[in-house]
């Protein structure tokens, strides 16, 4: 998928906020921290559960199904019940909005 995905502007995206869009039936979960904005794909790697209504702390994001935390930054697992790291996208600003695109399959 070559196409960038608009997720807001950056005024109405607060720090600390996260906001999930779907890209071709993929859920992407997009969050804005004090250092930066980062996506991931929507979709625990132990599960297949979603993590964006998980706790974040940091840059740690723990699935609310299990307890299996992730970097959001890198897609690294940082406690188990997961063992596989998660998809990490690319995530740009262009004109004041926060885009985000799957890159995977280009």
């Amino acid at each position: 998928m070559n196409d960038w995905i608009e997720v807001a502007r950056i005024d109405d995206f607060p720090i600390g906020a996260c906001r999930v869009v779907h890209a071709n039936g993929v859920r992407i979960a997009v969050f804005r921290l004090e250092s930066g904005f980062y996506a991931i794909e929507d979709v625990c790697s132990h599960d297949g559960g979603e993590l964006a209504s998980g706790t974040l702390n940091g840059h740690e994001i723990t699935c609310p199904r299990h307890g299996a935390r992730f970097d959001i930054t890198t897609g690294e697992v940082t406690a188990p019940p997961a063992y596989e790291a998660i998809a990490v996208l690319p995530v740009r600003i262009t004109a004041g909005l926060v885009v985000v695109r799957d890159d995977r399959w280009d």
